[in-house]
């Protein structure tokens, strides 16, 4: 009890820490745009608000700029659209990590478990991280072919590609409607379209997007008709999106065989421990059953990660 009274004492002091921090740097930072604001020779573009966004969300790593992974967590935060400092997800994460060996060492009071709650804990924002990645990823993907057909038709009506993107922005929802209309709002700020473009493609790092990347920044230096190309890469995304699918549903039995295989231990365990206590009983109460539990606890995790991406398809 002893340790779990000072792991309770740590977490509530590492939170109050960390909500003193961040009310410190939001204060520091509005403190400096209003300071920039009252420069006479300012810089325009910081106060615009998708600038000044960027830069307070940047602001708290810059010091670890430098690292890989701080660069790679931070793009993974962009690609998300979770407008959040790396520095700040990090300190999450410990705190879940902490909360999870705290709860940890309380039930089982086993430092095994504890490390292992606060491994699962401490992941969990990343898993999180990942889901709204990929499900951000898929929902640009899916609105796509929808956006180049507006585009196309926007230009054969004898619109300009901005006034296209102008149309994209008032009509699709977020993340398709929202990346474009940062796209627009660094063209106004002075930032070639082909720059911009080119931002937004490593935000949203699909290899279709990049297409239309490379077809408009053809198109500025030589010159030709942009429609026809939109319309055949429209006609490209929709049959890339079609095999996507395809592929996924012919992987989907294989795909749910694994996690029924990776959770049937936990099921049976549960069934024999509620019908039957008396067959489970060793292994939370035995010092071997302990440890054969940590075992088969360690060798269904690793067998779940490995079947994982032996299913992964890359096409």
């Amino acid at each position: 009890m002893d340790i779990v009274f000072s792991l309770a004492v740590f977490a509530l002091v590492f939170v109050t820490l960390v909500v003193a921090l961040s009310l410190l740097r939001e204060a520091a930072a509005e403190r400096s745009v209003r300071e920039r604001r009252l420069r006479p020779a300012a810089d325009p573009r910081l106060d615009d608000p998708i600038i000044r966004r960027r830069a307070l969300m940047l602001s708290a790593s810059h010091w670890a700029s430098g690292l890989w992974i701080v660069r790679k967590l931070e793009e993974n935060l962009l690609q998300a659209g979770i407008y959040m400092g790396v520095i700040q997800f990090l300190l999450w994460s410990a705190i879940f990590m902490t909360a999870g060996a705290s709860l940890a060492m309380y039930v089982f009071n086993d430092p095994a478990y504890a490390a292992l709650a606060a491994a699962a804990a401490g992941l969990a924002p990343f898993m999180y991280l990942r889901f709204r990645r990929r499900r951000r990823l898929e929902a640009f993907t899916t609105q796509l072919p929808l956006a180049l057909d507006v585009i196309k038709a926007s230009l054969e009506a004898g619109h300009m590609l901005q006034r296209a993107m102008q149309v994209l922005v008032g009509e699709f929802e977020a993340p398709l409607g929202t990346e474009f209309r940062i796209v627009l709002e660094q063209t106004r700020i002075g930032v070639p379209l082909a720059k911009a473009l080119g931002d937004l493609s490593e935000r949203i790092p699909q290899s279709d997007f990049r297409l239309l990347v490379v077809a408009v920044r053809i198109q500025s230096d030589v010159g030709t008709s942009l429609a026809p190309i939109i319309g055949r890469l429209a006609a490209l995304v929709r049959a890339r999106e079609r095999l996507r699918q395809q592929v996924r549903t012919f992987s989907a039995q294989l795909r749910m065989g694994g996690f029924v295989v990776a959770l049937l231990p936990v099921i049976v365990l549960t069934i024999f421990g509620i019908s039957e206590p008396s067959y489970t009983k060793m292994l939370f109460h035995d010092p071997a059953g302990l440890m054969l539990l940590k075992i088969a606890i360690a060798c269904d995790l690793s067998a779940f990660f490995i079947v994982r991406q032996l299913m992964k398809l890359r096409y």
